[in-house]
């Protein structure tokens, strides 16, 4: 049975581990369909009372687990959506609460990129301007993570409720990408996000104007935001830093749309590339490992959950042509990315 942890909202959060948070949504949505929660939670290896309060922490990889068994159960494929919209910007934790307290709409946005990892250590959001877009993206970065089409569909799902809970209830974005297949039904995707939706996509994308990011949060309180902002400091002051998991943070993100030497990754740390180096080498793991862990990971989620073809994965993951990739993925792996896309591996 997988390790879960009572925790209060100011405990250290390992990595690999989340905050129930949106996850808990998951049992009332089994409800919904008239399913027990509590068997399908225990066949996951978690205790059903963990979620009776959303600051519990469970692993990651338990969360993948259940969200395969509600679809499975409810026959669902969108499950992981249905999660996401009934969850609220209160579902974020003390995130949640600094978003709602920020100062504008882009305030907020960082706030939820820079503080997340506080809230979920197997994901990692980030926005980046384009002209005048701007895009929110959300990247699942645990290894072997199954249900990584889901996890996504659900963080979109909420994502797109914060927007409207800062901007109000009739805010629509420009348009969203997803990383899964395109299902049979796309109608609950296209009425929870009223925008078109773009699947087979590398990454979770919400595409918005830039200019919304200016939009000021009515009832945003200045003192309560800065004791918010002391309370997180606190807590990744406490968290401390597991060097090795930065870097894969840092890399789920950047690996498909920027090129990421040690050089690049040492710099964003604000430390030299010979300290990383040494670093590194105390924990056992070098630079061109984790990279090549993080390449394999976004690889395998790509092949599973889209019909992405070989070529543009070879290309976003920095390779010139596909037959470099394929020879990558085989030594990693054993097989060739077609053989291992057509036998339909768990995540």
């Amino acid at each position: 049975m997988s390790p879960s942890v009572l925790a209060g909202p100011g405990r250290t959060l390992p990595p690999g581990y989340i905050h129930l948070g949106v996850a808990k949504e998951i049992a009332p949505a089994l409800r919904d369909f008239d399913i027990d929660p509590d068997p399908v939670i225990r066949e996951a290896g978690l205790d059903p009372h963990l979620f009776d309060d959303g600051t519990n922490v469970i692993p990651h990889a338990a969360l993948g687990r259940l969200l395969s068994l509600s679809v499975t159960r409810t026959r669902c494929p969108h499950f992981g959506l249905l999660v996401g919209q009934r969850a609220t910007i209160l579902s974020l934790g003390m995130v949640g609460r600094l978003m709602l307290h920020s100062e504008t709409l882009g305030d907020a946005m960082r706030a939820l990129v820079s503080n997340l990892s506080i809230q979920n250590r197997g994901a990692v959001p980030s926005l980046r301007l384009i002209g005048d877009t701007a895009l929110f993206s959300f990247s699942v970065y645990q290894p072997e993570a199954e249900s990584a089409d889901q996890i996504s569909d659900g963080s979109l799902a909420v994502a797109l409720n914060a927007i409207r809970a800062l901007c109000g209830p009739d805010w629509n974005p420009i348009e969203v990408l997803l990383p899964r297949a395109a299902p049979a039904d796309q109608e609950p995707y296209r009425r929870h996000f009223r925008a078109p939706v773009r699947f087979n996509q590398e990454t979770a994308v919400i595409v918005l104007p830039t200019s919304d990011l200016d939009r000021r949060i009515a009832g945003a309180d200045p003192m309560v935001r800065a004791l918010l902002e002391e309370r997180i400091q606190q807590m990744k002051g406490a968290q401390g830093s597991v060097l090795s998991d930065d870097i894969r943070r840092l890399l789920r993100t950047r690996l498909t749309s920027k090129r990421c030497s040690a050089e690049d990754i040492a710099d964003l740390l604000a430390m030299h590339r010979r300290t990383l180096s040494r670093r590194l080498k105390g924990s056992g793991m070098g630079y061109r490992a984790i990279t090549n862990e993080i390449r394999f990971e976004i690889a395998r989620q790509l092949l599973q959950y889209t019909e992405v073809p070989l070529g543009q994965i070879a290309a976003a993951l920095g390779y010139s042509e596909a037959s470099a990739f394929t020879r990558a993925f085989r030594r990693w792996s054993g097989q060739t990315p077609t053989a291992w896309r057509g036998e339909g591996h768990p995540g």
